[in-house]
């Protein structure tokens, strides 16, 4: 009897560890030895409680449903409404007074435009979606294919969300361009020219808004996977050349008469919102975040604490 009670709680002590690593799905670990076996008893007779143990290196996990439908929804939505912006059926409207612009603005439209500008931004632009196709490569080779998997869906689902974000944006907005400020001044007749839905694109600005949500997606790996982020360099130096990409191409935006500087201002912001929310989404709950903030209540008040490691 005592064998077959030995053999029973051996096999309820392993459940827990089978099951995490039936139901984990795909996730990105490194190619390190295989966690150890679950704690034995305690000596009082009772088994350590709590989820396995996370191997090393492995911080986020992907759920093949819900992001396939994310990628699949933001990137079917903003296919479909690129569709409908080109078949001209939204006309532009007469831009008003430049007198109506901020005046942050009204340097777009009193620039000399640079002809090259559009050709560096769009240059800066394939860029950052090379490295969102390089970066998951890169982590396979050192990780394993979980972990490139596990890059791929997030950069995927971070570019498809904010692709999607930006042209329902643009719709809603309908903001004539720069450009169209200075080949269709206030108060002269619409030309063809001047009447297509390119010119009513420019809020806000999808240059600036995918460069910025690579970068971000990409600094949040970074910092995330580096050991001691905070004295590291890899992960601010991924930050340093994400905002210089980012403020790069939104220069140049502005440069090429495309967009005003609020409009690149917004895209950024809103490219960075998504990269950011996106991997934080795909954490592990297991995981202890390194920087944690608690609250609780107190007669009068309340303590607010925040703590973490470096």
């Amino acid at each position: 009897m005592r064998g077959a009670a030995t053999q029973t709680m051996k096999a309820w002590l392993c459940a827990p560890t089978l099951v995490g690593a039936t139901f984990l799905g795909a996730s990105s670990a490194r190619a390190d030895p295989p966690a150890a076996p679950p704690s034995p008893p305690t000596a009082l007779g009772r088994p350590s409680w709590g989820p396995p143990a996370l191997e090393q290196g492995q911080h986020f996990t992907i759920d093949p449903v819900a992001d396939g439908v994310l990628i699949a929804g933001g990137g079917g939505t903003a296919a479909l409404l690129s569709l409908v912006l080109g078949t001209g059926e939204i006309t532009a409207n007469a831009p008003g007074p430049t007198s109506h612009l901020l005046s942050f603005d009204r340097i777009a439209v009193t620039q000399t435009i640079d002809p090259h500008a559009a050709t560096y931004s769009n240059i800066t632009l394939g860029a950052a979606i090379g490295f969102a196709v390089l970066d998951p490569v890169l982590s396979g080779l050192r990780d394993g294919w979980d972990a490139a998997a596990v890059d791929a869906v997030m950069y995927a689902e971070s570019i498809a969300l904010t692709e999607a974000l930006t042209d329902i944006t643009k719709i809603a907005v309908r903001r004539p361009r720069p450009i169209d400020y200075i080949d269709c001044p206030y108060g002269t007749t619409l030309t063809p020219t001047c009447s297509g839905t390119n010119y009513q694109l420019s809020f806000f600005s999808g240059h600036a808004a995918t460069v910025a949500t690579i970068g971000a997606t990409a600094t949040y790996l970074a910092f995330v996977r580096t050991p001691h982020p905070l004295r590291a360099v890899r992960p601010w130096l991924t930050l340093g050349l994400s905002i210089a990409l980012t403020a790069f191409v939104s220069y140049e935006r502005v440069r090429s008469g495309a967009h005003f500087p609020t409009d690149v201002i917004a895209g950024s912001l809103a490219g960075a919102m998504v990269g950011v929310l996106v991997p934080h989404l795909h954490r592990h709950t297991e995981e202890a975040p390194p920087i944690w903030i608690g609250a609780a209540p107190m007669p009068g008040g309340g303590v607010l604490s925040v703590g973490g490691h470096l």
